[in-house]
């Protein structure tokens, strides 16, 4: 990967692979995750790298603690950060002491903390990564940035835009870096999106199309989910969405790191309230541009898919819009004619995230994805369930930061 202060600058080798070299030694864990593909489990070996010097003692590394133990953090983070060099493990927390001590010895994480001013006051953790409910993560944040610790929030970033920008003022006033976790904007197709969009390899853009569902076949309807999962089927824990704010929130934020504007106005439609199983978004950019995104839960064989549509060519990536690094490209246009294609990859735009987020403390620069991005995303958020329970477009005004 390379980078630098400008994001259509990104590249990425889809051949280059995650491996080790002689500086890292890999230990095995094993941890289920679902392909997204088959209705049932597969276990999949995630390598774990120790950054050693050269006579094999553990270098100095980035200490992170990620802020909840759901299934989230046990089948994405944890592997995920065992994957990025120069970052370790210390600790996890959750409500439960019991459960973050299995956490923790699964994972190879240092400690296992049930409060969290006790992990705030470890010293070996640098930065959290908030993975709790989704109304929770204000709480987390400003107690993180108060403490000193750099943030890397989940999705949605908050469930009020008051929240979001409170922590986005908290961190800007604590002096850490705070990133959000849209790992959409590291697949190396989006990045080629958002290339051929900056250089106007597609001309001027007219449309673009984003959807992301999933689901299993002969579900006739959503099945409620329950115990640590439980929280997503309340809607203040939520904050008033569901599919939109698990699937479309990302979808959102990939419209507007493409396109590179904001979204000044939405229009909705959901299938349920107060939290929705299927939703379809139409979004209006600054200039004038319409985005379509669908999102849901009840979804089988979806496409997954993301089309720009411009005066000279088209961009479509078909399955890239998932969590794992993977789908086929393709380009059609008066200067531009190829098409790429990725193996999947579970973990790779998690690594990848980590990675940009860990090279953004050493060089003292934002990392790819803001709290601006993530107050911006939670602006869209909220109008876009007040637009599906009124029926209404919605016009978004944007907060100023402080």
């Amino acid at each position: 990967m390379r980078a630098d202060s400008s994001l259509t600058n990104w590249t990425f080798s889809k051949t280059e692979p995650i491996r080790s070299s002689p500086r890292w030694a890999p230990d095995i864990h094993r941890v289920c995750c679902c392909n997204p593909f088959c209705v049932g489990g597969i276990i999949m070996a995630f390598q774990v790298y120790r950054n050693k010097n050269s006579r094999g003692r553990l270098t100095l590394a980035l200490g992170w603690a990620i802020i909840g133990a759901g299934m989230h953090p046990h089948l994405k983070l944890a592997p995920a950060i065992g994957l990025t060099p120069g970052a370790e493990l210390i600790a996890v927390l959750s409500r439960d002491q019991g459960r973050a001590d299995a956490f923790a010895e699964t994972h190879g994480a240092k400690a296992g903390y049930s409060k969290m001013d006790d992990l705030l006051a470890d010293s070996r953790i640098d930065a959290v990564f908030v993975a709790s409910p989704n109304s929770a993560h204000v709480g987390h944040t400003v107690q993180a940035a108060k403490a000193g610790k750099h943030v890397l929030s989940e999705k949605p970033m908050a469930t009020s835009v008051d929240d979001a920008l409170a922590m986005v003022q908290t961190c800007k006033a604590n002096g850490v870096k705070l990133g959000l976790g849209f790992e959409l904007r590291f697949h190396p197709a989006h990045l080629l999106a958002k290339d051929l969009v900056s250089l106007g390899k597609l001309g001027r853009i007219r449309l673009l199309q984003g959807h992301w569902g999933r689901g299993e076949r002969g579900e006739p309807e959503h099945l409620p989910r329950s115990g640590l999962r439980g929280w997503w089927e309340d809607p203040e824990a939520m904050g008033g969405g569901s599919v939109i704010m698990g699937l479309g929130v990302h979808v959102f934020d990939l419209v507007r790191f493409v396109m590179g504007q904001e979204i000044t106005e939405v229009t909705a439609m959901t299938d349920t309230q107060p939290l929705e199983h299927i939703a379809s978004m139409s979004l209006r950019l600054d200039d004038g541009t319409i985005a379509n995104v669908s999102c849901g839960r009840m979804l089988p064989d979806t496409l997954n898919n993301f089309t720009v549509y411009g005066t000279d060519g088209r961009f479509t990536g078909t399955a890239t819009v998932w969590e794992a690094r993977m789908g086929d490209v393709e380009v059609v246009s008066e200067t531009v004619n190829q098409t790429e294609s990725w193996d999947y990859d579970y973990l790779a735009n998690f690594v990848a995230e980590l990675t940009d987020f860990q090279a953004a403390l050493k060089e003292d620069r934002e990392p790819a994805a803001t709290g601006i991005d993530g107050l911006r995303s939670t602006e869209v958020n909220s109008a876009v369930i007040q637009s599906a329970k009124t029926g209404r477009a919605v016009k978004i005004e944007h907060r100023a930061v402080k």
